[in-house]
C-alpha cells in the first residue's frame, strides 16, 4: 500500500544505504505498508484478477502515521492507526493465496511502514527526529500496488483501486 506523504524520508534512506534500490519509475513509491509479501514471482492473469477482487472488496480508508516504534529485530517503523483495514487486507490476500503466507510464515504480520534499522548511528530517537517534519501524516489508502524490488530495477507492475469493482487493474510494466 503506497504512502506518498512519507516518501521523501524513505527514498532518502534507500539512497543512503544503496542507490541501486532507488527507483527511476516515477509511479513507484518506496514508502509503503506491505499487504502481502513475498508474493508470486510470476502471477497469472487469474492471480491478478483475484487481487483486483480483493482490492475492490475493501474501500478506501484513512489512517494516521505518527508513532515511531522498533521491532525486536531492530527495524524502526511507523505504526498506521487504525491498523484494522491493513490487517483485513492482509487477511483477505493470505486467504486468497494460501501458498504465500505473510512474511513466509516467519513473523506475525504487523502493519508498519519501515523507516530504518537500528545501528551505532541510527536509533529510534534519531529516526523520530528525521520524520518530525512529516508526522503526524494523515493519509488515505486508495490503491494497492504490486511493486518489483530489484537493484537497478525497482518499478511498479500493477495498481488496483480500492473499492472499485468495475475497474481493471492498471498494468504498468
Amino acid at each position: 500500500m503506497p504512502v506518498p506523504p512519507v516518501e521523501p524520508v524513505v527514498r532518502e534512506r534507500h539512497a543512503h544505504y544503496d542507490p541501486a534500490w532507488v527507483s527511476a519509475d516515477p509511479a513507484f513509491v518506496h514508502a509503503h505498508v506491505t499487504a502481502l509479501g513475498p508474493w508470486l514471482v510470476d502471477p497469472s492473469a487469474a492471480d491478478l484478477a483475484t487481487v483486483a477482487e480483493v482490492a475492490a472488496g475493501l474501500g478506501p480508508f484513512d489512517f494516521v502515521l505518527e508513532r515511531v516504534a522498533t521491532f525486536g529485530s531492530g527495524i524502526i517503523h511507523l505504526v498506521p492507526e487504525p491498523d484494522g483495514p491493513f490487517r483485513e487486507l492482509t487477511s483477505r490476500l493470505a486467504a486468497a493465496f494460501p501458498q504465500c503466507p505473510p512474511y513466509a510464515g516467519e513473523f506475525e504480520p504487523v502493519p508498519h511502514l519501515t523507516l530504518d534499522l537500528t545501528s551505532t548511528e541510527v536509533s529510534e530517537a534519531s529516526t523520530r527526529e528525521l520524520v518530525a517534519g512529516l508526522v503526524p501524516a494523515r493519509c488515505r489508502a486508495e490503491w494497492l500496488d504490486l511493486a518489483w524490488y530489484q537493484a537497478d530495477g525497482c518499478r511498479l507492475l500493477h495498481r488496483w483501486p480500492l473499492g472499485i469493482p468495475d475497474r481493471r487493474s492498471a498494468v504498468l510494466g
